[in-house]
């Protein structure tokens, strides 16, 4: 299971559940016959879901019961029921002849409660934090108070009434698309209002106010506010090595192309820890150093150069300022646009490339430059962006086994020239010579391809998902990785793996490992779960999620070619903001090859056989798609 959606909380992986008087600390069963186990949920488990599934097992023999209520098992005495949940605390007892469970699990309200009384909401008012904006623009206050209140604001002696909006919607976190549960509702007593201010400097906290029946009172708010002087905004400079921009000031929000380490843009706002840039990203204050500003961070552009350096054709922006810039990858077209940038261009140096067909440039509005590569093959392999200076270097990465000036030819191999002299063999009809080509054929398949895998999760406290009798995802997900680096080395592949043992490796780590090998393509192998609002009985199946364009492709073809040589069930295909899929060096796609909550998935997932050709599946997945992805 993927950290970012993984239902199991690392403190308590190694614990049992409690029973009333006690809770005895120890490792969790291994997969062998066992007494009643709860693998999830842990112990005083909290959770905003209308509703928990217990993943557990006992003995095939027998009935548990939960409540006093007997609930469905599988042969191998495997469980998954879920039970609905009220907000507060949900005792449930279970049972299996004489042994007992007994847990706790608290449904937390999933909105801020409407206030009793003369009050407003629990830290509710809003701005909940610092912020700065431009002269003149739209600033916008919230509340949470009764409904038949009056509230209004003051704010550097102007007042604005708070407009109560019976209709407000929530939406749901990203996480609800999993379990079909991503619909908005419909929330009440939430007032807002906004408005514009022409006065410069700080303007200090808020005041809010609150009157009914004849009663009122004042609350000041957690945000000070404060306009910026247009002729004197400040400059942002990139110090992080990639800086992480996005649609919003906070991590809530979604992620922009990365701007390179050095990228200047003036401060248009701030929020909180967040800055906001002329181009309309934010990004963390402690990506950036802010500098007073001499002059708005501005370039003009002329001459541009492409060159092919080993596996990559470098593309070279000369730059009078390092200007922020967005990535667009599409069908046979890479597109790069420059801001705070116009163009002098009247020459650009690009000979016949292995893999651009053309460049074609416009200026889309001032400041604003779009450079769009046309590819002679609709599969992309991987880009990097660096500045050099105030120079932009654009790294576009050939298909596999196609070789820029001075790199050699490594795709080839001398057992190559063995198989030509075999055929020719062949064709007197040497029955054993006809099998060594067979053999060598395979062994050459995936010769000079660099493939990185790698295995979910690790070490002491980052177990993922659990199965039924506590068995943890990392184990399995370790065993087919390395049965799957067998076969892509018995093709002649170089395989890379993130760990080799039952050792934690930081995400920050296994991604730079792919930026510092440069595969041709990278796998995170994982098993599934669900929120806790999912269905544990009836969810199954594979998965496949991308992030980057060019590894849709691979993240398709996978998903397809594993559902139907292993007719297995398929939970889908998802673009998903992950670590692992982020990557921009290589097609970097993370698979889900089955659900650990699962009771009857659980038995395939941990059968020896079906390692072997789950394994020899994703192997002969990824030389086909190989093969027909080439130019």
């Amino acid at each position: 299971m993927k950290r970012l959606f993984s239902p199991f909380p690392t403190p308590y992986s190694l614990l049992p559940l409690c029973s009333i008087m006690a809770c005895i600390v120890a490792a969790a069963p291994t997969h062998a016959a066992q007494p009643l186990y709860v693998s999830y949920p842990p112990a005083k488990h909290e959770t905003v879901a209308d509703r928990i599934f217990l993943i557990g097992t006992a003995p095939p023999g027998g009935t548990v019961l939960v409540n006093g209520q007997a609930i469905v098992r599988n042969t191998a005495g495997h469980f998954a029921p879920s039970f609905p949940l009220h907000v507060g605390e949900n005792r449930f007892a279970l049972r299996y002849g004489k042994q007992a469970v007994t847990l706790t699990v608290t449904r937390l309200a999933a909105t801020a409660a409407l206030p009793t009384g003369l009050a407003f909401g629990k830290d509710s008012l809003s701005p909940a934090v610092d912020m700065a904006r431009l002269p003149d623009e739209l600033i916008c206050f919230t509340a949470i108070a009764p409904p038949t209140a009056r509230v209004s604001v003051k704010l550097a002696e102007q007042i604005m009434p708070l407009v109560p909006r019976p209709q407000q919607i929530e939406l749901p976190g990203n996480a609800s698309v999993l379990t079909q549960q991503n619909r908005p509702v419909a929330i009440a007593g939430r007032f807002e209002g906004c408005a514009h201010t022409v006065l410069l400097g700080d303007l200090g906290k808020p005041e809010f106010q609150l009157a009914q029946d004849g009663q009122t009172i004042k609350q000041s708010g957690f945000g000070s506010i404060k306009i910026l002087s247009p002729t004197r905004l400040e400059t942002a400079v990139v110090t992080a090595e990639t800086g992480t921009a996005r649609t919003g000031p906070s991590t809530d929000y979604s992620r922009l192309t990365p701007l390179p380490k050095g990228t200047q843009a003036l401060v248009t706002g701030y929020e909180g820890d967040w800055a906001r840039l002329d181009y309309g990203a934010w990004i963390k204050r402690s990506e950036v150093q802010i500098l007073p500003t001499g002059a708005p961070p501005k370039s003009i552009i002329r001459s541009i150069k492409a060159r092919q350096v080993g596996d990559w054709t470098e593309i070279v922006f000369p730059l009078q300022v390092p200007v922020p810039v967005s990535i667009q990858q599409g069908d046979r077209t890479f597109t790069l646009t420059l801001y705070n940038t116009t163009a002098q261009t009247d020459i650009i140096h690009l000979d016949d490339d292995p893999l651009i067909e053309r460049l074609d440039w416009q200026q889309n509005n001032p400041g604003q430059i779009q450079y769009t590569f046309n590819l002679k093959s609709s599969q992309q392999w991987g880009y990097k962006l660096r500045y050099e200076g105030t120079t932009l270097v654009l790294s576009l990465k050939h298909p596999p086994g196609v070789r820029g000036e001075g790199g050699g030819d490594e795709g080839k191999s001398a057992k190559q020239g063995t198989i030509a002299d075999l055929e020719k063999a062949q064709a007197q009809n040497s029955r054993p010579q006809a099998e060594t080509v067979s053999a060598l054929r395979t062994a050459t398949a995936l010769a000079g391809i660099k493939i990185l895998l790698d295995p979910g999760h690790g070490g002491p406290e980052d177990l993922g998902s659990r199965g039924p009798t506590g068995y943890p995802e990392k184990t399995v997900a370790l065993v087919i990785t390395k049965l799957v680096r067998d076969r892509l080395q018995q093709r002649g592949a170089t395989v890379y793996l993130t760990r080799e043992t039952d050792v934690d490796v930081p995400l920050q780590d296994r991604v730079a490992l792919i930026d510092k090998v440069q595969p041709t393509l990278a796998l995170s192998l994982h098993y599934n779960a669900l929120p806790d609002d999912g269905d544990a009985i009836k969810t199954k199946g594979v998965s496949a999620f991308w992030y980057n364009t060019q590894a849709h492709s691979l993240a398709v073809f996978l998903h397809n070619y594993l559902t139907k040589t292993l007719k297995r069930s398929s939970y889908g295909v998802f673009w998903d903001n992950l670590a692992l899929t982020r990557p921009t060096t290589a097609p970097s796609v993370l698979l889900e090859l089955g659900f650990m909550i699962n009771p009857d998935e659980f038995e395939w997932i941990t059968n020896p056989k079906e390692q072997q050709r789950l394994a020899t599946a994703i192997a002969d997945g990824i030389t086909r798609w190989l093969q027909k992805s080439q130019p």
